[in-house]
């Protein structure tokens, strides 16, 4: 197997491995999990029952910190969490302190950096990138390439399409003015973001609402509002069939 595995990983019951994976000391893994090639599996990862995490991903990576970053260094991260059922692709990076609920799907090529949390039955895109200090809820899909800027919010049953990008500074990386108002996106329950979509730092996007393709967002969308354009502006009611409420399966 060429494989290295710790003497002090506990492996639960019908585990397989493919060959030259790395599981550092103290790392749990359940029962029926299916671990591909060349994954790395860092100190004292928690992985659940039925995971499967393909070829060249890492879980569980310590964060890197260059001097002049803004975050101030942690060196007491919880290890990394992945909950029963996930399915992690191949190339993914989950960082130290991260905690994945049941059923997410993380696709190939995608990173969810450290103190992230993200509620069961949740898609995270191919290539898609969820910054630090996030809280993604249940049941969202995130779409290949769209970026979730740090300090983020996400409740349940958001949708984010392709290439949508949020921001968390108005300032741009100058000034000290820039740390009073550093601040991610909040998209409430049920908001949706068309593909290419621009949200500026701080804007909330109300429950139910819809931010039109191609839009860049420089105030709060209200809920059960349709905003389009650049700046965006209210178009109209987002329809009474679109709405959380009047869906079957709600």
């Amino acid at each position: 197997m060429n494989s290295k595995i710790d003497t002090s990983v506990k492996i639960g019951e019908n585990a397989s491995f493919g060959s030259f994976c790395v599981i550092e000391k103290d790392v749990i893994i359940g029962n029926d999990c299916i671990i591909g090639n060349h994954v790395v599996i860092k100190k004292g990862t928690i992985i659940g029952n039925g995971v499967r995490i393909d070829d060249f991903t890492v879980i569980g990576k310590f964060p890197m910190r260059s001097k002049r970053s803004i975050f101030k260094e942690n060196l007491n991260y919880e290890p990394a969490k992945i909950s029963d059922n996930c399915i992690i692709g191949s190339h993914v990076a989950i960082y130290a302190g991260s905690s994945i609920s049941e059923h997410v799907l993380i696709a190939d090529l995608a990173t969810v950096r450290e103190d992230v949390r993200i509620g069961e039955y949740t898609i995270i895109g191919r290539n898609c990138t969820v910054e630090n200090l996030t809280t993604i809820g249940k049941k969202c899909k995130l779409e290949t390439n769209s970026y979730i800027t740090a300090y983020s919010l996400i409740e349940d049953f958001c949708f984010i399409a392709p290439c949508v990008i949020t921001t968390n500074d108005n300032f741009l990386g100058r000034t000290e003015e820039r740390f009073k108002h550093f601040k991610g996106v909040t998209v409430r329950k049920g908001g949706r973001i068309g593909a290419g979509a621009v949200i500026l730092p701080g804007i909330e996007i109300g429950e139910d609402a819809l931010v039109a393709a191609g839009s860049v967002v420089t105030s709060d969308v209200p809920p059960g509002k349709i905003y389009l354009g650049s700046p965006a502006r209210e178009f109209r009611n987002v329809p009474d069939e679109q709405l959380l409420k009047n869906q079957g399966w709600y």
